[in-house]
């Protein structure tokens, strides 16, 4: 059976509808995230400021 190499992952807020690079997403116990936003949970502030998505965490 032949391996894949996983680059590219849904952000992991659950509402979030990024696309991110394992290469440049903020980790958070082992769950990658477009930002520290969503891998903080939206503490601050609803959104991820990324075009086109309306997470709230």
């Amino acid at each position: 059976m032949a391996s894949v190499d996983v680059e590219m992952v849904k952000c992991a807020c659950t509402d979030c509808v990024c696309i991110v690079s394992l290469e440049k997403a903020v980790m958070r116990e082992e769950r990658a995230f477009c930002c520290d936003e969503c891998a903080d949970g939206h503490k601050d502030h609803p959104g991820c400021e990324h075009a086109g998505c309306t997470c709230h965490g």
